[in-house]
């Protein structure tokens, strides 16, 4: 089978339209401001349909405007957002940053990521609005954009609403070891027998399947922090539940620690740290379950041990994607503009700033190589 089979199929009860920002004058300023502080409605559709393709990309001299703007979809008159995320996240682009991403579903195109594109399929029975919040001080001198919809007659029963969600945490380490994770060889490694702790990423509840993730991991430390395992919790059911994985890289169908671009249409990792110390700095993982979606009747807990036993301090950021009835239940709050910004990245001052610490551990040594920890202990 071809996954264009089906279009020569002649349709009917459909009817193919466009919301976009063309200029109504005639002239060629295609495109809308969004002034500090304001939320712009840039779709309002009535009737049922289906969104097949959403293009946008942004003017302004704001730099973080990819996490200061927030994208915000409403189905069917509802009054709490199905999607809520700082529009870069939501097509696949971390951090306020712009980068090439590439993936069936999501991508983010020349030149240099600037075209966001979204191919996510969005029904709706009794309308859709679309509205983009410019939470920033400074304006969106010009926001272009395209929403592709047909209008259809009515839309089966059974049909699910898009959704997606952004989520961070600043994970913690272990009280009582640290950062140890069994590599530091300093204590045993401790089992995992619950997900307690674990970063979650969807809290679901509703009948629905879950079809993807974007992953964003900001690590303040040199060592591999992809030893977390996935775990899915389907319908209250207790640990381990249905899915429990056997790593954070595994999970993304990648394998042995990672540390390259590399974009499939599911699945891939499209920002890497690359001239990082290790593993330290920003990477972006992506995986879309469009052939093996996780099905829920009642509610999804996912989550992702924040590496193994959850010891790592790491700063995660999430974009969950799934399909569900109405009602959803409402998201959190969304964290403020402050609580959206990136932690600075470490440098190698800071690293040498933590040599010197390791001087001090070990009585303030002028020879220390920074070896001496696996055979002798730290003074004090």
């Amino acid at each position: 089978m071809s996954i264009l089979d089906g279009i020569y199929k002649l349709q009917s009860g459909r009817r193919t339209k466009r919301i976009s920002s063309y200029d109504r004058a005639g002239f060629n300023k295609d495109s809308v401001p969004i002034g500090a502080g304001e939320v712009k409605e840039i779709a309002r559709i009535e009737g049922a349909g289906i969104i097949r393709h959403i293009w946008m990309t942004i003017s302004t001299s704001d730099n973080m405007i990819r996490r200061n703007a927030v994208l915000r979809m409403y189905w069917d008159g509802e009054s709490e957002p199905s999607v809520e995320s700082p529009i870069g996240d939501f097509f696949g682009q971390g951090w306020g940053q712009s980068y090439p991403f590439m993936s069936l579903p999501l991508a983010a195109a020349p030149q240099g990521g600037r075209g966001l594109n979204c191919y996510f399929p969005m029904p709706f029975g009794q309308g859709a609005v679309i509205t983009v919040e410019n939470d920033s001080d400074l304006p969106m001198d010009a926001l272009y954009y395209y929403v592709d919809y047909e209008e259809h007659d009515e839309l089966e029963e059974d049909i699910g609403r898009f959704h997606a969600h952004w989520r961070r945490e600043l994970t913690e380490a272990d009280p009582e070891d640290g950062e140890n994770e069994g590599l530091l060889e300093i204590v045993p490694l401790k089992p995992t027998l619950d997900d307690k702790n674990n970063y979650v990423f969807a809290d679901i509840e509703g009948k629905g399947h879950f079809v993807g993730l974007n992953y964003f991991v900001d690590n303040p430390s040199p060592m591999w922090y992809g030893e977390g395992d996935d775990m899915w919790m389907i319908d209250g059911e207790e640990w381990p539940g249905s899915l429990h994985g056997t790593g954070t890289e595994d999970y993304f169908n990648t394998a042995w620690c990672p540390k390259e671009v590399f974009m499939h249409p599911y699945f891939g990792i499209a920002k890497i740290n690359e001239g990082e110390t290790g593993f330290l700095g920003r990477t972006h993982c992506y995986r879309f379950m469009l052939e093996d979606p996780v099905y829920f009747e009642k509610s999804l807990r996912a989550s992702m041990e924040h590496g193994h036993g959850n010891v790592l301090t790491l700063d995660l950021a999430t974009v969950a994607y799934w399909y569900q009835s109405e009602p959803h239940k409402p998201y959190p709050k969304l964290p403020d503009r402050a609580g959206r910004q990136n932690i600075p990245l470490l440098n190698l001052h800071d690293v040498h700033y933590w040599r010197q610490e390791y001087r001090k551990a070990f009585g303030g040594g002028t020879k220390l190589w920074g070896n001496e920890w696996r055979t002798q202990r730290p003074q004090g």
